[in-house]
This record gives C-alpha cells, structure tokens and sequence, in this order.
C-alpha cells in the first residue's frame, strides 16, 4: 500500500486523530507513523485543525485530601511510622509507570476531539440521475467535527463543483463548503448537528451557489436516522 498517496495518508490520519482507526489497524499506523513523513505530515495537519476544539475542556486542580492520600502512600504506613526504603523504592517505580500512562492517556486525550460517544455516520446515496455520487458523512458526537469522504469517484462537469448542505427539517439548508472530488473533505464548525436532518450534496457553479442555497441539482442525500 502507498501510503505516500495524499489522499489515503489524509484518510489514514483523520480516522487516527479522530479516533475511528482502532484494533490492528490503528497498531499498524503507530508502527508506520515514525518512518513515514506524509502520514506525519497528515496527522499533524489534522490535530492542527481538531486542538482548537479542546480549549473548551477546563483543568481540574487535584484536592488536597487527594495529594495527602499520595503522601501517605509514598512516605509512611498510615499509622505515622515511615515505610521501609525498598517498599518506598517499589513505590516510586509503580508511581512512575502510572504516571507515564496517565501522561500518555491525557496526551492522546487532549489530542482528541472530546467525544463521550461513537461519531455519528451518515450514508449519502445517490440520485439516480448520478449514480456514482455515493459519500459518507462522519460526525464527531459533539457536532463539532465532520469528515465527508466519497465512495465512488463521481466527477462534476468542467466549471461546476460540489457543494454540502445541512438540511434542516424546516427552513432553507446551510451551506457547508465546497466538496474536494475523490477526496476527503473536512469541516470545522460548531452546531453542524443543531436542527440537521439530512445532508445533501449538490452540483453548483465552480466558486459554488451564488444565492446561499442550492441551484443545481442534489446528487446525494443523506437522512440522519438517530442522535
């Protein structure tokens, strides 16, 4: 497999930094990542783009009861009389090796996109006018997040492009941005979920629609079933 491919190094690292890369797949690109400067480059480009989003998690400061406990534990028995110095050596190796993984465990946290639940994926199936304008949507559970990638290589005729549509259930759709053809595209942006009930894709001129809504045709549609 070419991982130096733009396209497969992008959707590589966006499942990765996402979090949707898991079991043997996420093994193997930890293995590859350290050799391979597009899949770096890739996973730096796209926790640059998601780090924003945990500024909104604030920092909890430890309570004192909590430190005194850590203290007891380090440096005495609990009934005033000071551990022996193997026991405290012991200790400190087990402290070490936890605290690494609570370092390690908040790092790949904080490099995350705060998600309690799974994301949210969206299949948009084609119009039958475009048969090969298959995408699916993946939406990060705070709403915040989007990735849409194709499943076919539909291509828009010469000076028209695609565009993406949050389609609420009343009112006009929101526009999303322009969708890159046989590529992934992301979106940041807050409340992408609020009011949603579908996403759409549609055929609009090269610098897409001139009115803030859709001209062309819809190729591809997607309902959100459940949030």
């Amino acid at each position: 497999m070419d991982y130096s491919r733009p396209a497969l190094a992008d959707r590589l690292a966006s499942e990765y930094v996402l979090g949707t890369l898991r079991g043997p797949a996420r093994r193997r690109f930890d293995t590859l990542l350290p050799s391979h400067p597009a899949l770096q480059q890739a996973v730096a480009r796209w926790r640059g783009d998601l780090m924003p989003l945990t500024q909104a998690v604030a920092p909890v400061e430890p309570s004192d009861r909590v430190w005194q406990a850590v203290q007891r534990t380090l440096f005495g028995a609990g009934d005033g009389r000071p551990l022996p110095w193997w026991q405290r050596l012991a200790v400190w190796r087990g402290a070490a090796g936890v605290a690494s993984a609570a370092a390690l465990a908040l790092a790949v946290l904080v490099a995350l996109p705060p998600a309690p639940q799974p994301p949210i994926v969206v299949v948009l199936n084609a119009d039958p006018s475009a048969p090969a304008a298959r995408f699916v949507a993946s939406v990060s559970a705070d709403g915040r997040a989007l990735v849409l990638r194709p499943l076919d290589q539909y291509q828009p005729a010469a000076g028209r492009a695609l565009e993406l549509w949050a389609v609420p259930a009343q009112g006009a759709p929101r526009s999303l941005g322009l969708v890159a053809p046989g590529q992934a595209t992301r979106v940041l942006r807050t409340q992408l979920l609020d009011g949603t009930a579908a996403f759409a894709v549609s055929v609009e001129p090269a610098g897409g629609s001139p009115t803030g809504a859709p001209t062309g045709p819809i190729v591809s549609l997607g309902r959100i079933q459940s949030l």
